[in-house]
């Protein structure tokens, strides 16, 4: 089994790459968080890899950190979860959000994942709320302030991908979703939280 691939970025797009491995180049699915991670196109790359085996299909899945490999093999221990779903879950939701999340027991930030619905969200909290002890690196979030909805957590994203702290980031997105005519627009939102954060 293939299990970390070390290339050349030939191609990448925000849900999958190809690395160019001495002239071999896999095709690798990718959450939207390890495409930020990912250096530009011809740079050279390390990815941890997941190996997918089906009858029909071989598919690999990679990652930036070992930690959302981890979280994505447990994700497809749970009945109902297959990888493309698991990659799609990671897409949604940063790993420290999601684990926060099931040990919290939070269905309701978990079925706005994309693909999660009310029944999965209490699968995965039910299968994985006490198999998440030996996550490294990920501290249980119960004092974590609510969240202030997916536009504000889509901004957040974007700004820690710009490079901003995410207290700096979460502080300035709070100031700026006071005003009820910005919080509901992704570009207003982001607009006001980059002049917040200046």
């Amino acid at each position: 089994m293939i299990a970390h691939l070390r290339g050349r970025i030939f191609a990448k797009t925000p849900n999958s790459v190809i690395v160019d491995c001495n002239g071999v180049g896999y095709d690798v699915a990718i959450s939207v968080s390890t495409f930020t991670a990912l250096p530009a196109e011809g740079a050279e790359s390390a990815l941890f890899i997941h190996t997918h085996v089906r009858e029909d299909a071989l598919a690999l899945f990679g990652f930036a950190e070992l930690a959302e490999k981890r979280l994505f093999e447990k994700l497809l221990t749970i009945s109902g979860i297959g990888p493309k779903l698991a990659i799609t879950v990671l897409s949604g939701i940063s790993s420290e959000r999601l684990v926060g999340a099931i040990r919290a027991q939070d269905h309701a930030t978990l079925t706005k994942i994309p693909g999660i619905g009310k029944k999965t969200a209490e699968r995965v909290v039910l299968e994985l709320k006490d198999k998440l002890d030996d996550m490294v690196g990920f501290t249980p979030l119960p004092d974590a302030p609510p969240s202030l909805g997916a536009v504000a957590d889509d901004v957040l994203s974007a700004l820690i991908n710009l490079g901003y702290p995410r207290p700096v980031a979460q502080k300035a997105i709070e100031n700026a979703a006071k005003d009820p005519t910005v919080s509901a627009d992704f570009e207003r939102l982001f607009r006001a939280a980059m002049a917040a954060v200046k």
